[in-house]
C-alpha cells in the first residue's frame, strides 16, 4: 500500500507539469501563426491560426483535467475523479468541430472578396517555426501521456498532431499558390483543412465517449487478467462474471469468486489476497473487487477454471 501511495503524487506532477508547458507551447505557437497569417494575408494560414486558439483553449482544459482527476476520492466522488479526464477530452473533441465550421464559413465568405496574398518568406517562416515546434510537443504529449495513462494528454497530442499535419497541408498549398499564381486555390485548402480538423475532432469524441462509457479493457488486458486469476486462485474452484472497465488510469476489475462450501473465511480471504497481489503486479493501478460464493454458485458455461 506504501508503494501505491508514493506513486499518486509523481504521477500528478508530471501530468499536471505536461499539461502546464502545454499551456505555455500553445499560446507560443498562437503567437507565431496570428504574426504569420497577418504577414501574408492568408485564409489558410488564418484558419491555421485559429485552430491554434482552440489549442490554447484544450490545453487550459486539459490541465485542469489532470489536475482534477489527481484529486483522492472524497464524500461525494468515492470512486475518485479519473474520468474528469475523458469528460476534457469530449469538450477538445466538440472545440475542435466548431473551430472547423469557423473556418469553413470563412472560407465560403472568401470566395466573394478574396484576400491580397503577401506571399513573404519571414511570415510562411513565422509558419513554419510554429509547425516544428507544435510537432515536437506533441510528440512529448503524446509518448509520455501513454505512459502516464492519461486520456486528457493523449488526447491533446494527437490534436497537435491533426494541427500538424493541417499546417504542413497550407504550406505546400501556399507553395502551389505562389508557383501557379491562383489564389483562390488558397480559399480550397483552407476548406480542406476545415474538413480534415472535423475528421480528426470526430475520432477524438468518438474515443472519449468510449470512456466516459465504461469502456473494458482490451483483448489483451483480458487475457492477462484471467491468466493471473486462473494461476494464482489454487483453492478455489472457478472464477465468472469478470468484468472490467477503464476510468483514466485505472482499471477496475470485479468477479466472482467461488469456494468450497466448508472453506473458513480466512482461507477464502487469503486467496483473495493472493489474486489480488497478482493482478496488481500485472495490472498497472487497478482496483479489485472479488465477491465469494459457495460452490453451490458454480456455473457451468463461460467460468474460468483456476488451476491446481
Amino acid at each position: 500500500m506504501a508503494l501505491m501511495t508514493n506513486a499518486l503524487p509523481l504521477r500528478e506532477t508530471s501530468s499536471s507539469t505536461l499539461a502546464l508547458w502545454s499551456i505555455a507551447v500553445a499560446v507560443a505557437v498562437l503567437a507565431l501563426k496570428l504574426a504569420s497569417a497577418h504577414a501574408t494575408q492568408s485564409l489558410s494560414l488564418y484558419a491555421d491560426a485559429l485552430e491554434s486558439i482552440v489549442n490554447v483553449v484544450t490545453a487550459i482544459v486539459a490541465y485542469s483535467a489532470v489536475r482534477l482527476a489527481a484529486r483522492p476520492p472524497d464524500r461525494h466522488h468515492q470512486f475518485g475523479h479519473h474520468k474528469a479526464e475523458y469528460l476534457a477530452a469530449v469538450i477538445e473533441g466538440v472545440l475542435i468541430v466548431l473551430a472547423a465550421l469557423a473556418i469553413l464559413r470563412a472560407a465560403y465568405q472568401a470566395l466573394y472578396a478574396p484576400p491580397i496574398l503577401l506571399l513573404s518568406p519571414f511570415g510562411i517562416g513565422l509558419n513554419v517555426f510554429a509547425t516544428l515546434l507544435n510537432a515536437g510537443w506533441a510528440y512529448v504529449l503524446v509518448a509520455r501521456g501513454r505512459r502516464l495513462r492519461s486520456p486528457a494528454l493523449v488526447a491533446d497530442g494527437w490534436h497537435l498532431i491533426s494541427d500538424v499535419v493541417s499546417s504542413v497541408a497550407v504550406l505546400v498549398g501556399l507553395a502551389i499558390v505562389a508557383v501557379s499564381g491562383i489564389a483562390k486555390l488558397d480559399l480550397a485548402m483552407a476548406a480542406a483543412v476545415a474538413i480534415y480538423i472535423l475528421w480528426a475532432g470526430a475520432r477524438l469524441l468518438r474515443s472519449s465517449m468510449s470512456g466516459l462509457m465504461d469502456e473494458a479493457v482490451t483483448a489483451d488486458v483480458a487475457v492477462t487478467i484471467q491468466k493471473a486469476i486462473a494461476e494464482t486462485a489454487s483453492g478455489a474452484l472457478q472464477a465468472h462474471d469478470i468484468r472490467t472497465r477503464l476510468a483514466g488510469p485505472v482499471t477496475y476489475i470485479a468477479f466472482h469468486l467461488v469456494v468450497p462450501g466448508r472453506m473458513s473465511v480466512k482461507q477464502s480471504h487469503d486467496i483473495c489476497d493472493r489474486v489480488e497481489a497478482a493482478l496488481e503486479a500485472r495490472i498497472p493501478d487497478c482496483r479489485v473487487f472479488i465477491h465469494v460464493e459457495p460452490e453451490d454458485e458454480a456455473q457451468a458455461d463461460g467460468a474460468l477454471v483456476v488451476k491446481r
